[in-house]
């Protein structure tokens, strides 16, 4: 049985990075939009955000990546998070 410390150290993404990631991927597909249309908001490539969406690949949104989408769709940063801790 693994320790959870085992566990965050062979995981690719914790739970809290996938969600923002879940919520993003929504998102742009509820506006439309396509992965460069996001890349192009935050200032990245469209691979970039191609490998933030795949699940193989360590890829993450940082918190400028997310002010800059809040800003864009009219959100505060805080939509971007679960309403409670995720473990």
């Amino acid at each position: 049985m693994y320790s959870l410390v085992a566990y965050m150290e062979n995981a690719l993404l914790t739970p809290i990075e996938q969600y923002i990631i879940d919520f993003i991927i929504k998102l742009r597909i509820d506006k439309n939009l396509n992965q460069a249309d996001i890349g192009f908001v935050i200032g990245v490539t469209q691979s970039f955000i191609a490998n933030v969406e795949n699940p193989k690949k360590r890829a993450k949104y940082n918190i400028n990546h997310i002010n800059k989408l809040a800003d864009h769709f009219g959100l505060s940063p805080r939509d971007f998070l679960p309403p409670k801790p995720l473990f």
